[in-house]
Order: structure tokens, then sequence, then C-alpha cells
């Protein structure tokens, strides 16, 4: 029985980066931001895991400060015991920081004040189903691209 409880306990993520993008893999636009990401971190420095998957669970049980119900994108950035979780506007900003220059500019809003920023990204989460749709699975990444997504 001990055995079997283990198994249903969430596992530890398999970080080896110190920077994972969990995604809603429902999200037609979550979707094609990955993809976006993809060409543009040839180093691989970015691995990603669907919001629904084990990995994302395992995470959001040692992170209590993370809001219930976030379905849209989040940021884990550090390994073990330097993990911090970002979401809303400053996941995007720190992933667009983080994939240097000339995706950084990107994240030029991050001066304006957080409260502002949020409320855009809310808004946008809010209507990105109806603008970009709902996909029926996640897309199954190629041989190439497998060892950086998490399930």
């Amino acid at each position: 029985m001990q055995g079997q409880a283990e198994q249903d306990r969430p596992t530890s993520t398999p970080l080896t980066t110190g920077r994972l993008v969990l995604y809603d893999g429902a999200c037609g636009f979550c979707d094609a931001l990955v993809q976006w990401l993809l060409p543009r971190d040839p180093a691989g420095r970015f691995q990603f895991a669907p919001l629904a998957g084990p990995t994302a669970q395992a995470l959001l049980a040692r992170h209590p400060e993370v809001p219930a119900g976030l379905d849209s994108l989040l940021y884990v950035t550090g390994l073990a015991a330097e993990e911090q979780v970002h979401w809303e506007s400053r996941a995007a900003f720190l992933i667009f920081s983080d994939l240097g220059y000339p995706w950084a500019v990107l994240a030029w809003p991050r001066i304006l004040p957080r409260f502002i920023t949020d409320f855009g990204y809310r808004i946008f989460a809010r209507l990105r189903y109806r603008v970009f749709g709902r996909l029926d699975a996640c897309r199954v990444p190629g041989p190439e691209e497998r060892a950086r997504f998490l399930p």
C-alpha cells in the first residue's frame, strides 16, 4: 500500500535548466507562444510543461504563494532551494528578458506599475480562448524537442 501512495504523490520537477515555462496546453495562444519560443531558444535554456501535468502539480504543491486557479502562463526560475515562480505579466516579461536581445525589448512594459500590467494581462487571459481558440490536445513534440518538455 505504501508503494501505491508514493506513486500517487506528485514527483519533484526534473528541472535541469532553471527556466521552466508552464502553459495551458488547451490554449491556442499558449501553444503558439511555446512554438514561437522553441526556435528563438536554440541553446535549449527553456523547458516546458503543461499546467495540467504532474510536473506543474508538483511544483504548485511546493509553492503555496502562487494564487489558486491560475490557468495561463507561469514561469519558474532557479533550481531546488532557489526556485521561484512568477505569474501574469511578471512571467511574460521575465521570459522575454531571458531570451536576450532582441526579444528582451518586448519586456519594456515592466517599467509600468505591476497592477497596471497585471490588469492588462488578466484582460488578455480572459479573451484568449475567444481570439485564439481552444485546442483538443497538446501538440506532441518532435524527437529533437522532446527532452525540453516535461510531463
